[in-house]
């Protein structure tokens, strides 16, 4: 099979020839279909986090593809059966967060892409318990960005409790962002949509942005008081500057939501203000297999649109190269 693999942190990434993997117990084998570039995995690749993931490691956490081949104990999965393996590649199950509903915090946890080989190959193995099965009827290069982009920005959503009328800021439209919008605007919320480019702000519009503000000409923070405030901030942005400026945009009561992870991002919090003003600071993983199932359920019911673009896996640093440079509209979408 052929794999992008990280050889050396901050190099390009080398596609090898690798044998077909074999399924262990409670595993399965993936034949990929489609895996979509998150930057996450370019934090990956680059090691810019201060847990280092071991070389050589195959990224991608957006991998989907058919069953191809089952491990011992595996009864639940079928061979020629589509499924998604997010970033949560495994969780103990018996943890206090396991049991508990917050999986995603599991401090045994494997994440694919990074702690276990991931989806940029052509075949791929899977945890079964934790390869959540796509309805019939959806495109696996919808699929992958909603295995990582859709269930993160849904789950920043529900730990944000948008309710409907509520005005909810979203810190850039991407891979991430133009997915964010929309559950937001079927949790029935009105929605401020912020970046720095006109191609995103556009893509926010046609996705029913109520409020377009371009960081480059205005402050988010003084637009969003204008229009009273915002009840929630999700930041997708991976610029620090993105968190400091819609948390001053914020009403009392408000909730700064953080999901980017700028390598090596602080941001200074006022204690005065957010004691005054009753503002929570939360921070936002993924999110559960749960969280997954209803985003495939909503895709399905045709109530959400995946933007992308595909291309082959041996453009994989060429399209690194154009998200870092921001040239990217939504998402690219890798196909085997």
């Amino acid at each position: 099979m052929k794999a992008a693999v990280v050889t050396s942190l901050g190099r390009p990434l080398v596609i090898e020839e690798r044998p077909d993997p074999r399924p262990g117990p409670g595993q399965v084998r993936i034949r990929v279909e489609a895996s979509g570039l998150c930057h996450t995995d370019i934090h990956a690749a680059h090691g810019d986090w201060p847990v280092k993931p071991t070389l050589p490691f195959v990224p991608g956490h957006e991998g989907v593809g058919v069953v191809e081949a089952l491990g011992d104990g595996v009864t639940h999965l079928e061979v020629g059966q589509r499924v998604a393996v997010p970033w949560l590649g495994w969780a103990c199950g018996r943890c206090e967060h396991c049991l508990s509903g917050w999986e995603t915090l599991c401090e045994r946890q494997r994440n694919t892409g990074y702690g276990v080989d991931g989806g940029y190959a052509e075949k791929m193995l899977a945890s079964a318990d934790f390869a959540t099965p796509v309805p019939d009827g959806i495109d696996p290069r919808d699929a992958a960005p909603l295995t990582c982009a859709g269930v993160t920005t849904y789950k920043a959503l529900k730990v944000a409790e948008v309710r409907p009328t509520q005005l909810v800021a979203v810190s850039g439209i991407g891979g991430l962002g133009h997915l964010a919008v929309q559950y937001a605007k079927i949790a029935g919320a009105s929605v401020a949509a912020i970046d720095v480019t006109d191609d995103k702000l556009d893509l926010a519009r046609e996705l029913g942005a109520d409020i377009l503000i371009d960081a480059r000409k205005e402050d988010p923070a003084e637009v969003l008081r204008r229009h009273g405030g915002a009840h929630a901030a999700i930041v997708l942005a991976v610029d620090e500057g993105a968190f400091a400026s819609v948390y001053g945009g914020l009403r009392r009561g408000g909730k700064l939501v953080m999901v980017a992870l700028p390598a090596g991002g602080t941001i200074r919090v006022p204690i005065f203000d957010t004691v005054l003003n009753g503002t929570s600071v939360i921070g936002s993983i993924v999110g559960t297999r749960q969280d997954l199932d209803e985003v495939f359920r909503l895709h399905a019911a045709g109530r959400t649109k995946v933007i992308y673009e595909t291309r082959p896996l041996e453009t994989v640093n060429d399209s690194i190269a154009e998200v870092l440079d921001g040239q990217v509209k939504a998402r690219i979408v890798f196909e085997m």
